[in-house]
């Protein structure tokens, strides 16, 4: 079994391919303690691993000191207020305002596969993919119960921790903080790794050291968020891709969260992940319960790469849902950058026309199709066809690109109210705001309430019928601002807190609505480009717009950043024109067609406008794309070097698990006079296995390319990139 329990030492022992995590209930009162997590363990004895023979002692013991046990003990799972002062798990305050929690173990239950969380996205697997164990806490004073759930994933090598929380009390209690994991260990001079980044920069690498005090990451935006990424990861100081001890953390949740380690007076870390607690409770009558969202631990004993690796395989098969996801992705061309609002059916169909001479298989229609939309201060949430615009109307348009042998696609934004809109003047009181004070603008738009039902089935509608009237077989599903003025006409005044969790409930619902109605459908959650790239939107969309930056040569650092823990199908990566619309540089045509295929592949651009020599080279693309998209979406990625770091030039790969075929995508950044070729030492193949490098004449061993390595010729000027295609002789 993954999960057993210990009677003799009242241990957990929690196994997985290549891991252990260790749980132990401790001294008369049933403190649930942190033991282990780390390489496989054929074997645990608790002596030896906890501090529970020294001062300051248990408390069955040494009660007089029962404030330093409580603030130095690992806790599996810290509460708040009675002498830990570290940072807790799980606040809650009484109807008398009283705080403090003493969290005792009671029961627990191991079973087979692993069951959904409501309103959630979560992990899943069944029987003899993996195992389900449940921890039952209480708190005898206010009767409040708390279920730590582990999910135990052997093959993947992936437990999954998250909480439910039911107030068996008699009176209502409000939740202020409840996070969903926690690891308490010695520091092993760790450094954390987290993913920042701003609008067209999302999810840039950034390392620190992990030093006393606390280093956090966070987003108290209502989504997961361009600047901060719900990510968290602690290596060992010298850990590369090859060697060294990772432990990671990932948050599958879409809303406001915070990630955060904390090194403390005896330099023993804590690392927690959770929703933010910032502006956030949540009532708890008698009986209710809340459910927290699902946090991923990965551990590696052979550094990033292979945390990369599970991430990936984990979240290819046990996260995403779409039937797209062991599929090729149509090859679209999108019209924004195109022609952003100035097009009408006749542009459309041109486009249309052009691109699918060239292979292109699917058109979308981006914003400004719908109201008096023509420009981006007006008309979000009315979702109507503009006929002026779409003479002929909706359906006419998508029966003469599906003539072409072409697919259709939509873009909608249904969270959104602008003010100039129709139905903003009809019902202002559908935006979030507070009473009595005028509303912040962002991109001159307000956020719908979704909290409130009413809304949420208007916006739904708006979608389902569109998608209703036609044959739509794609859709971009955008949010382009945050969330602010946090205030709605339908919570009482001591639930306010709980409307950033609801909406994010609210998205996920309507989300699950319409792929039950249209089961058809490619999503591709975007928001501003990347702000809501996270494990809670590929439950229901299998690919993310990565962001909305497309210069092929800062997609090298952004596509390095999310790769880190997302497989490359996930990527919604585009080749558009140059000089590119957000930097301005002009890079080849060639580079960005080999920097998209790290993704989606699709096009940005307007195809027949594009120079003659640019558009001959898109039939090309198109059979590079068909032929690796298989390697590129199902196989083994390799980090090799990176631009962000070296400045001068990228590359990684992709390898079968088989390990016969392999493609290594290199990018020289900048060009530098006077030097011989660049050595590369390629990864993931098999040593004993012998290759032929397409394009060049021989056969090299794997044991050679990965240790004595491959010389790459520099190529004539900057931004120019190869592909590098291996197979088993």
């Amino acid at each position: 079994m993954a999960a057993v329990f210990l009677e003799e030492e009242k241990i957990f022992k929690l196994d997985t391919r290549n891991t252990t995590y260790v749980i132990a209930v401790v001294d008369d009162e049933q403190f649930l303690g942190h033991v282990y997590y780390g390489k496989k363990l054929k074997e645990v004895h608790l002596d030896g691993l906890l501090r529970i023979h020294e001062n300051p002692f248990v408390p069955s013991r040494n009660n007089r000191d029962r404030v330093s046990f409580l603030d130095s003990f690992p806790m599996e799972y810290p509460a708040h207020g009675l002498g830990d002062y570290r940072e807790s798990c799980i606040n809650i305050r009484t109807e008398k305002g009283n705080v403090g929690l003493a969290l005792s173990y009671v029961s627990h239950k191991i079973t087979e596969g692993k069951d959904g969380l409501e309103g959630l996205p979560a992990s899943f697997g069944k029987a003899g993919e993996c195992e389900t164990l449940k921890i039952l806490c209480e708190d005898k004073v206010t009767g409040l119960q708390v279920i730590l759930q582990y999910g135990i994933f052997d093959e993947a090598d992936v437990i999954t921790r998250s909480v439910k929380v039911v107030n068996t009390g008699k009176e209502d209690l409000y939740l202020t903080k409840v996070y969903s994991a926690c690891l308490d260990m010695d520091n092993k001079d760790f450094e954390a790794i987290s993913l920042h980044g701003s609008w067209a920069r999302e999810r840039q690498i950034e390392t620190v050291p992990v030093s006393h005090g606390k280093y956090s990451v966070e987003s108290i935006r209502g989504e997961s968020s361009h600047q901060d990424h719900p990510f968290l990861a602690l290596k060992t100081k010298n850990a590369d891709q090859e060697n060294g001890e990772v432990y990671a953390m990932h948050f599958v949740y879409s809303g406001n969260f915070k990630a955060q380690v904390q090194s403390d007076q005896f330099d023993q870390v804590r690392m927690t992940m959770g929703i933010h607690p910032e502006d956030f409770t949540w009532k708890l009558k008698e009986g209710e319960s809340f459910q927290a969202p699902e946090t991923v631990l990965v551990y590696s004993a052979q550094g990033l790469g292979q945390m990369t690796r599970i991430f990936h395989d984990f979240y290819r098969n046990h996260l995403i849902r779409s039937k797209y996801k062991n599929q090729k992705r149509p090859i679209l061309i999108n019209n924004w950058e195109a022609t952003y609002f100035d097009f009408d059916t006749d542009k459309l169909i041109a486009i249309a026309k052009q691109a699918s001479a060239l292979g292109i298989e699917m058109l979308v229609m981006d914003d400004g199709w719908f109201g008096n939309r023509c420009d981006d201060n007006r008309a979000l949430g009315d979702w109507f066809v503009n006929e002026e615009k779409l003479k002929g109307g909706l359906k006419y348009l998508v029966d003469e690109v599906n003539k072409l042998g072409m697919k259709f696609g939509i873009w909608f934004e249904p969270e959104m109210i602008s003010p100039d809109s129709d139905l903003y003047r009809a019902h202002p009181d559908y935006a979030i705001a507070i009473p009595g004070r005028e509303p912040s603008l962002c991109r001159n738009q307000y956020v719908l309430d979704l909290t409130r039902k009413e809304v949420r089935d208007y916006a739904y509608e708006c979608v389902a019928k569109i998608l209703r009237s036609a044959n739509i077989e794609y859709v971009k599903w955008d949010m382009n601002r945050q969330l602010s003025d946090i205030g709605s006409l339908e919570l009482p005044a001591d639930q306010m807190g709980e409307l950033y969790h609801r909406y994010v409930l609210a998205v996920y619902e309507m989300q699950e609505r319409m792929m039950t109605e249209f089961p058809h459908l490619l999503l591709e959650n975007c928001s501003g480009g990347g702000a809501r790239f996270d494990p809670g939107m590929l439950y229901y969309s299998p690919q993310i717009w990565c962001s909305d930056d497309t210069d092929a040569i800062e997609r090298l650092k952004i596509q390095e950043g999310t790769a880190l823990i997302y497989p490359l199908s996930t990527m919604g990566a585009h080749v558009s024109d140059c000089p590119n619309h957000t930097v301005g540089r002009v890079t080849p045509f060639e580079t960005r067609g080999y920097v998209a295929l790290a993704g989606t592949f699709g096009y940005e651009l307007d195809v027949t406008k594009i120079p003659e020599s640019d558009r001959e080279q898109i039939p090309a693309q198109v059979a590079m794309y068909h032929k690796y998209n298989d390697l590129v979406r199902e196989g083994d990625y390799y980090r090799i070097a990176s631009y962000a770091e070296n400045h001068y030039f990228d590359c990684y790969g992709v390898v079968s698990k088989d390990k016969k075929e392999a493609l290594y995508t290199y990018v020289q950044v900048l060009n530098r006079p006077n030097y011989h070729s660049r050595r590369i030492y390629l990864k993931g193949l098999a040593a004993e296995k012998y290759y032929a490098i397409e394009g060049e004449e021989g056969t090299w061993s794997g044991e050679q390319l990965m240790n004595a390595g491959l010389l790459v010729q520099n190529p004539f000027g900057d931004f120019k990139g190869k592909l590098i295609h291996l197979t088993e002789v």
